[in-house]
Formats: C-alpha cells, sequence, structure tokens
C-alpha cells in the first residue's frame, strides 16, 4: 500500500478498499443498529421539544417561560462540552452513549409522573437540566463511536444514511408530539416517548464494544481538556469548515425571524408560519436521501464552499421575496444545500482526527455549532430591530455568499480537499 501526503498535510492513500452500496452498507448489523438508534432517538427528542414546551406554556402562560427551557438545557451541554470530549477520549464511547440515552429515557418518565400530578414548573425544568448534562457527554462519545462503527470507506454514505434518518425523525417528532397530546394527553405520551428511548437504548446493546484510546495518563486535565481546541486550530481544513459554518449560520439566520415574515411579510398567518418552518426540514430531508444514494466524492472542500455560498443566495431570495411559494422554494432550496455542508463537515471530522482526539474536537465543534445557533438568532433579532427584517436577511445572506469566497483565499487547504475516502488523520507535533 502506498501512503501519500496530501498538500494541506492530510494522509492519503492510494489503495482504499471499495465503497459499499447503501443496501450493503445497512446490511452490516452495527451500523444498522446504531442507524436504528440514531433515528429512533431523533424522533423521540424533537416529540419531547414539542410537548415540553406545549406542558410549559399551558402551565404558565408566559412565553418568557419559553426562553428558559432553551437556556436551562442550552448551558450545561455547552459548559460541559469540552469536558465530555475529555471523557469520549478516555473511555469506552458506547457505555458513555448508553448511560446517557437511558438517562434520557429515565427523564422521559420523570416528566411523565409529573404530568401525571400536579407539576411544578421547577421539577420540569430540573429533568431539562439534566437531558443538558447528558447532551453534554453524548454528542462527542456518540461522533467517535460513529467513526468507528462506519468503515472509512464507507464514511460519506454513512453520514448520509444517518443524517437522513435523523433529518426524518426531527421532521416527524414535532407531528407526533402534538397528535400523541391531542389523542392521551401529556403524561401519556411521555410514557410513550419513553419507551421510544429504551428503544433506541436496546439498539446500542448490538453494538460491540471498541477499544479505549491509548492516551498519556500522566496529561494534564487541562491539556487533555485543551487538546481538541489545539488540534483544530492546527489542522487548517478543520478550523476553516467550522468557521466556516459558525459565519454562515450566524449571519444567515433568516429561520429566526420567520413569525416576522409570516404575519408581516407574506401575510400567511400562524398556520403559514407552520408550513415555513417545515420547509427547511423537507429540503434536508430530501438531500439526505439524495446523499445516501449518491455521496459526494469527488472535489468535497469545493464542494462545501459552493454550497454555503448557495446558501447565501436562498438566504437572499427568501428576503426579497414577497409569494408564499417563492419563499417556500428558497427556504427549501436553503434546508437542502444546508444538509450537503452538514454532511460534509461531519465526514471531515472524523477522517482528519486521529481516533484519540475525535471525542474532544467534536466537543469543540459542539461549541462552534452552539454559538452560530444561538448568537445568530440574537444577531437576526438585532439586525432585523435596526434596519428592518427584510434588509437585515437580504444582508446576512449576502454577507454568507462573502464568507464563503473570503475562505477560498483564507483557507486554500480546504478548497484543495478532494476524495473523502482519502483524508487520513493530519500529524501534528506536540
Amino acid at each position: 500500500m502506498t501512503v501519500l501526503t496530501g498538500e494541506d498535510g492530510a494522509m492519503t492513500t492510494d489503495d482504499a478498499a471499495p465503497p459499499r452500496g447503501a443496501t450493503a452498507l445497512l446490511g452490516l448489523r452495527e451500523f444498522r443498529a446504531l442507524t436504528a438508534a440514531v433515528g429512533i432517538a431523533g424522533l423521540a427528542f424533537s416529540a419531547l421539544t414539542t410537548v415540553v414546551a406545549f406542558q410549559v406554556y399551558d402551565l404558565t402562560r408566559d412565553p418568557l417561560a419559553l426562553g428558559w427551557l432553551g437556556l436551562v438545557e442550552g448551558i450545561p451541554a455547552l459548559a460541559l462540552a469540552l469536558f465530555g470530549g475529555h471523557v469520549a477520549d478516555r473511555m469506552d464511547r458506547r457505555s458513555i452513549v448508553l448511560v446517557t440515552s437511558a438517562t434520557a429515557t429515565l427523564a422521559a418518565m420523570a416528566l411523565a409522573i409529573l404530568a401525571a400530578g400536579a407539576t411544578p414548573l421547577l421539577g420540569v425544568l430540573a429533568v431539562i437540566f439534566v437531558i443538558g448534562v447528558a447532551a453534554g457527554f453524548e454528542r462527542p462519545a456518540l461522533t467517535a463511536l460513529q467513526a468507528q462503527v462506519i468503515p472509512r470507506e464507507d464514511a460519506a454514505r454513512g453520514v448520509s444514511i444517518m443524517n437522513s434518518t435523523s433529518q426524518t425523525g426531527f421532521l416527524a417528532g414535532p407531528a407526533l408530539g402534538g397528535l400523541a397530546i391531542a389523542i392521551v394527553g401529556v403524561a401519556l405520551t411521555y410514557v410513550g416517548l419513553a419507551v421510544l428511548l429504551a428503544v433506541a437504548t436496546g439498539c446500542l446493546l448490538f453494538i460491540e464494544r471498541r477499544p479505549v484510546p491509548e492516551l498519556d495518563e500522566d496529561e494534564p486535565i487541562g491539556r487533555s481538556l485543551l487538546g481538541g481546541v489545539r488540534y483544530v486550530v492546527r489542522t487548517p481544513a478543520l478550523l476553516a469548515s467550522m468557521a466556516l459554518d459558525l459565519f454562515a449560520v450566524f449571519f444567515g439566520g433568516a429561520v429566526a425571524l420567520l413569525p416576522i415574515f409570516a404575519r408581516d411579510v407574506l401575510e400567511v398567518g400562524p398556520a403559514g408560519l407552520g408550513v415555513l418552518r417545515a420547509a427547511p426540514a423537507v429540503g434536508a430531508l430530501c438531500a439526505a436521501f439524495v446523499l445516501a444514494h449518491r455521496p459526494v466524492r469527488r472535489h468535497a472542500g469545493r464542494t462545501l464552499l459552493i454550497v454555503v455560498a448557495l446558501y447565501g443566495v436562498t438566504i437572499v431570495v427568501f428576503g426579497l421575496s414577497e409569494t408564499m411559494w417563492l419563499s417556500l422554494a428558497a427556504l427549501a432550496a436553503g434546508g437542502a444545500v444546508d444538509t450537503v455542508s452538514v454532511v460534509l463537515r461531519q465526514t471531515i471530522l472524523p477522517l482528519v482526527t486521529p481516533d484519540q482526539l475525535r471525542g474532544r474536537v467534536t466537543a469543540v465543534e459542539m461549541v462552534f455549532i452552539s454559538a452560530s445557533n444561538e448568537l445568530g438568532a440574537f444577531e437576526s433579532g438585532v439586525a432585523a430591530a435596526v434596519i428592518g427584517a427584510v434588509p437585515a436577511v437580504v444582508v446576512g445572506g449576502i454577507v454568507t455568499i462573502g464568507v464563503a469566497l473570503t475562505w477560498t483565499r483564507l483557507f486554500p487547504q480546504l478548497a484543495k480537499v478532494d476524495r473523502l475516502d482519502e483524508l487520513r488523520p493530519v500529524e501534528i507535533a506536540a
């Protein structure tokens, strides 16, 4: 086997095994089990989010209480991200995901018990806080476990299949949660979601334990916690892809302003708002299914930059649109190209990251994602208040296009990434 070193420092090989088709990949028991676990958990969690929001607003009739929900779950997940990555690189990742999944199952049962009695708001928030803590440990371990389960040569297709499965769950979950509330009530809905989460946990049992990465046991915990940060900073392709997502979502956060467009621009009311919110998910699901059958194999870096620029174009079109059908088309197209971006980044990360650092590097990505989502929504709101919703969205889209074009100059290493199946971890001197 001949080993090559790419221009971006990533190691490549000209003797990679041929990739499997989607059917053959799903024939692998462990991949099938992990895909089922991710899909079922995505369905349950998206439904759970809907049910909790309904319950809390029904209890308080206070919109601010809904804001507390996001804060109570988001703060522990973000605060523990780096520590969660540290743990994921020092313990059996399958065990971590099993424990966090079981914790979510118990949390759903706790919400059911609270809903069956006199539901205190603080009790619900406490349970959501526990879910946030579990999320801080689960994401780094799950991403690292996924890289151990999916064969390297099948990384692009495998990530696409898992993404399409999770997108299906995220799309169907809110409707399932709302329908279940109407039929059986809040408490029994929580019980049903706990059962789904228990099934997802059971699927993980079909995955064999993986060896724990060999690490320097004498490494100070502070240095270990920042190991992912150091690796990202020293690996241009990783830093570029994460920063690209950060700035693209930060400036292209049109979804946060959808209520304004539904009421004041398109004049479609609450029902139209629901359709507008669903449009990106529909586009994302379509793109994920296409990628599962026809994954990106060549010019991955260039494709990533192009789809981010196209995302900016869809934001501009949405901002300028005054008709519902064009707005829906722009949002769906935005969801589709954003999914291509997500799949490419989620494929590149584990391939260029050594196994002993995957948990910590994923934790860094979590921080980037949280910052882009939360700060992006805040930026959109401030911009809309200062210059108006339509100019804010259009300018944000233009800036996103500019970011993608600028990145081709700032990070030529990312643009040069070609075949995903040839990517190898970059060797970084201590």
